[in-house]
């Protein structure tokens, strides 16, 4: 996992979950080569991102989904 300071820099096409909405966490997700994932917080595109490799995304939406993940530490 590599933590980027500005995913507004990054020349990617974002998409946010389909889990997300308008009023709590909004989380969105581009790829790169198919073999990166990108992942930031949709209310501050400008904000930090995390590139994931394709098993650490698969476990990063595992840690997500079992609430492992603090989103506020990010």
């Amino acid at each position: 996992m590599t933590f980027i300071p500005n995913a507004a820099a990054l020349s990617l096409t974002w998409r946010k979950s389909s889990r997300s909405n308008e009023s709590t966490n909004c989380v969105e997700f581009a790829t790169s080569d198919g073999i990166v994932s990108y992942v930031r917080d949709s209310k501050n595109p400008s904000g930090p991102a995390l590139a994931l490799t394709t098993a650490a995304h698969a476990a990063f939406i595992t840690a997500v989904a079992s609430g492992e993940f603090d989103f506020d530490l990010f």
